[in-house]
C-alpha cells in the first residue's frame, strides 16, 4: 500500500515529509513526482511505510493537519490506470 499526500508546500523536501510521517512508524520510501519541464515538484508525494497499520495511523492523524502553512490531504493512493488499453487488455483495433 502507498499513501498519497497532497497540497504540499513547494518548499517541502523528502526529508521533511519523512520526518512528519516517521512519528507514526518506519518510512520505507518517499517519492515526490516532478514536472518534466521545470523539474519543480508538483505539490504531492507518495509515502510507503513499513506496515499497513502504520500507514493507517499516519492517514488518520495527518489528513487535514497543517504543515508549512498548508492543510495536507492524506489518503490511500489509488492504482494508476493505463488508458492505452481497452477493458480486455488488448489495444483497440477496429476490424
Amino acid at each position: 500500500m502507498s499513501i498519497y499526500v497532497g497540497n504540499l508546500s513547494f518548499d517541502m523536501a523528502e526529508a521533511d515529509i519523512s520526518n512528519v510521517f516517521s512519528a507514526y512508524g518506519t518510512v520505507k520510501q518517499v517519492n515526490i513526482p516532478t514536472h518534466r519541464d521545470t523539474g519543480r515538484h508538483r505539490g504531492f508525494a507518495f509515502v510507503e511505510m513499513e506496515t499497513a497499520s502504520e500507514e493507517e495511523a499516519a492517514i488518520l492523524a495527518l489528513n487535514g493537519m497543517e504543515v508549512m502553512a498548508r492543510d495536507l490531504k492524506v489518503d490511500k493512493a489509488r492504482q494508476k490506470i493505463n488508458y492505452s488499453q481497452n477493458s480486455k487488455g488488448d489495444s483497440y483495433h477496429k476490424g
